[in-house]
């Protein structure tokens, strides 16, 4: 297993789309294993991890300024603990 370091990854972001083997990524500082990352064998990795939740996807269409309103009014519900 190839291990990198945080700066070669952020000098070169590439490196995720071309992965072929699994590779470490190393704090050289510290020395120790930050994360362990595996190449993604199915291309469509999105679709697969959002159908978790497809089903409380709102299906109609809204506005945005009326989905900005009701993110407004949850946020200030979970802050305040209004509810009107």
């Amino acid at each position: 297993m190839e291990s990198i370091g945080i700066g070669e990854i952020q000098k070169n972001s590439s490196i995720f789309s071309h992965l072929k083997k699994a590779i470490q990524i190393v704090d050289k500082r510290k020395k120790k294993v930050l994360a362990v990352v595996y190449p993604v064998k199915n291309q469509n990795i999105v679709k697969m991890l959002a159908g978790k939740y497809k089903n409380k996807i709102q299906k109609k269409a809204i506005d945005l300024q009326v989905a900005k309103e009701i993110a407004l009014k949850q946020a200030m519900e979970e802050k305040y603990g209004l509810s009107s």
